[in-house]
């Protein structure tokens, strides 16, 4: 009776001190369904930053482009010579 004794206060005293101790709580960084959250963002991010870009830049350039460059793009579309 007195082995069982010993032997369940130890268990229960080494497990308590596993417990208490710092590794317990740390949950060891970040889980899989984080990093496969954080990957499909940083996807949605990359696919809508290059459409975003290009629509940004023809916005750009066409508040800075005359109209007569505007006029000549369409005359060499149609294929005339005359303006």
């Amino acid at each position: 009776m007195k082995v069982l004794s010993a032997t369940t206060a130890a268990v229960v005293m080494d497990g308590t001190q596993a417990m208490a101790s710092p590794a317990a709580t740390d949950t060891g960084g970040l889980g899989l369904a984080a990093i496969i959250f954080i990957a499909f963002v940083a996807m949605v991010i990359l696919f809508q930053l290059v459409p975003g870009l290009t629509m940004f830049f023809r916005i750009f350039k066409g508040i800075f482009s005359t109209e007569v460059e505007q006029r000549t793009k369409e005359v060499t579309k149609n294929n005339r010579t005359s303006l």
